[in-house]
């Protein structure tokens, strides 16, 4: 039996022919959704143990990745946290290597969408606690009260009808359906800079979301293909100022790419392009996330067009005849991804609200959530409103640092047992334009997985996880919690350096520089013992309050490990330096100053993470 589950089916068939079937399955996790943050969640939360159902309304696994189309990882190229790291090493293994999916300047990894799909579905058949069911559109929870029994799913085939009963819900999709159904309080569009005090819009509160993009994947075919029909209403100027090989009204601001370099942007292997261009190019405003199912699919229909009319401007226009869509790709009629790119969502109203200040000053702000970190990312706030005059072009976005997400934005603040995945977790409008993106949303969906296993295994409202227990859990599986990028996984103090930078008792140095943004924890330098004493005190009271000394030393660092094992330096003398030995650090001299990676590392030996406990808000217990 592939399944732990409880697995039961109802069949209610009327004699009338094609009336459509019911069918029962329950669960512990339902994740609604197979997109990138879905089989995230699936996957971590099956191998924690507990029995776990995707359902996802198309045929493909990993949404934005692949059965969106758009097969490039945006940012995280040094930071491989767990599902991403895992499955970007599958993508290495596959094409032979990280320079073999170096293949367009957009990115360091670029693949065919087709793979991405097969290799998550390999990655989720290897676990036997995990069930996925295809091709069934989420319909309404069941609910009762502040608590999700389940949901109800129909097929976009037949229309059969399925029931999934669950103890934990993970809302996955690409819009937020979920907690929109459940009636849990969202935002959408951007708030004003009242709201959210964070200096950057300027313009008032509104509806305005990002542009979408309906990606087609052309293939070099070698020789000349057949152009596409052309499409209703084509007009060549639509597209001027897309590359400087079709650039004639100079109103237009001039770009810097030329034809051939515009395409090789998302150049993917086996000589495959990716159509996501946003200047001129296949970007499109359409505000489809209050609308109905029906609404969406005539909406849709417009960003397809959209895409086929720049797909008729690049063969006939710009003379790429050897250029066609990928017959090898997406399973569908018009060879055109299964549905659009969204960018942005409703966002969920969280047990906390991640803002821009918590990305550029994460050590200076009323709530440090800093300290509750399950996710990392370091791309630039990057938000697409070129197509809608509406919006604001000249968004003064904040410069930013590599940062984390706090687990309490996964959570709303009105709900039992709703987690929230994928785009929808609590942020503003702004922040979303860097959470958004693929490796900060698998990581999402990591913890939203474990959040679940843990809750059910526990028996304990998802709100009343301990932090630091998850946290523990995601560093176990090659997660990150803080976003400290000169100390990679591969040292052997990369765990406790982690956990000591959730404590905030050493605190990295963060600085912004442009499309790969980073915080640097410095290890080998030496530790300020103000700063220390500044989160210390916190928890503890010492002697050490009144010290002038600049700099830590090894001596330091014994008695700080004494008031951890509340005893004496004299007597943990010999224990401390023993630890020191066994975890490898070297001159051993209680005189000289301690570096940071060694207070880390020594530290960990005394379980300061844990003694350091924090509350979803990010405060000291």
């Amino acid at each position: 039996m592939r399944f732990y589950f409880i697995l039961f089916y109802i069949i209610f068939c009327n004699i009338a022919y094609g009336q459509a079937a019911t069918k029962t399955i329950q669960a512990d996790v339902l994740v609604i959704g197979g997109t990138a943050s879905g089989i995230s969640a699936g996957i971590q939360a099956a191998r924690l143990g507990v029995n776990t159902i995707i359902v996802e309304h198309t045929t493909w696994l990993g949404g934005m990745l692949t059965s969106a189309g758009v097969s490039a990882f945006d940012g995280n190229h040094t930071m491989p946290a767990g599902l991403f790291g895992e499955f970007r090493k599958h993508l290495y293994d596959y094409y032979g290597g990280a320079n073999a999916v170096s293949t367009g300047w957009v990115s360091n990894t670029l693949f065919e969408p087709h793979i991405g799909d097969r290799i998550f579905k390999s990655m989720a058949k290897a676990e036997k606690s995990l069930n996925i069911v295809y091709q069934y559109q989420f319909k309404k929870v069941i609910k009762k009260d502040n608590f999700i029994t389940g949901a109800e799913f129909y097929n976009v085939e037949n229309n059969d009808q399925l029931i999934v009963i669950a103890k934990r819900i993970i809302d996955a999709t690409e819009l937020g359906d979920v907690l929109y159904d459940a009636k849990i309080p969202y935002d959408l569009g951007m708030e004003s800079n009242e709201v959210t005090k964070e200096q950057v819009n300027f313009s008032g509160a509104n509806d305005i979301v990002q542009d979408i993009t309906f990606v087609g994947i052309l293939k070099d075919y070698g020789t000349p293909q057949q152009i596409i029909p052309r499409p209703i209403n084509y007009d060549s100027t639509e597209f001027d100022g897309s590359n400087t090989s079709f650039y004639d009204d100079t109103n237009r601001k001039r770009p810097n790419v030329d034809a051939k370099k515009m395409l090789q942007y998302g150049k993917l292997p086996n000589n495959k392009y990716m159509l996501n261009w946003p200047i001129y190019g296949n970007d499109i405003y359409l505000n489809l996330v209050e609308k109905t199912q029906a609404e969406r699919e005539e909406l849709i229909e417009q960003a397809k067009q959209q895409t086929l009319r720049f797909i008729y401007f690049i063969q006939k226009d710009l003379g790429f005849k050897n250029l066609a869509l990928a017959d090898d790709e997406f399973p569908t009629k018009d060879k055109l991804a299964m549905y659009p790119y969204y960018r942005e969502s409703r966002r969920v109203h969280g047990l906390v609200r991640l803002s821009i200040q918590h990305l550029s000053t994460p050590f200076n702000t009323p709530q440090p959530l800093y300290t509750t970190g399950i996710a990392v990312g370091d791309y630039p706030v990057d938000h697409h409103h070129k197509k809608n005059t509406n919006a604001p072009q000249h968004l003064e976005f904040f410069p930013v640092p590599s940062f984390n997400i706090p687990l309490g934005a996964l959570i709303p603040d009105n709900s039992e047992n709703l987690i929230i995945a994928e785009k929808s977790i609590s942020v503003s409008n702004i922040v979303n334009g860097t959470t958004r993106l693929q490796p900060c949303v698998m990581q999402i969906g990591q913890a939203a997985g474990i959040l679940a296993a843990l809750s059910i295994k526990e028996n304990v409202a998802i709100k009343d996880i301990p932090v630091r227990k998850l946290q523990s859990i995601l560093l176990d599986v090659n997660g990150y919690i803080m976003p400290y990028k000169d100390v990679a996984q591969k040292e052997g103090y990369f765990k406790a350096v982690q956990k000591i930078g959730a404590t905030g008792l050493i605190r990295g140095k963060g600085v912004s520089e442009g499309w790969a943004n980073s915080t640097y924890f410095q290890p080998k330098e030496k530790v300020e013992m103000s700063f220390f004493l500044q989160k210390w005190a916190e928890k503890y009271k010492s002697t050490f309050t009144d010290s002038h000394q600049e700099f830590m030393n090894v001596e330091d660092a014994l008695k700080f490990a004494a008031i951890l094992r509340k005893t004496t330096p004299e007597m943990l003398k010999d224990n401390f330096n023993q630890n020191w030995k066994d975890k490898g650090l070297l001159n051993f001299n209680l005189n000289r100053p301690i570096l940071r990676y060694e207070l880390a590392v020594i530290l960990d030996c005394y379980d300061v993470f844990e003694f350091f406990d924090v509350n979803i808000y990010g405060f000291t217990k």
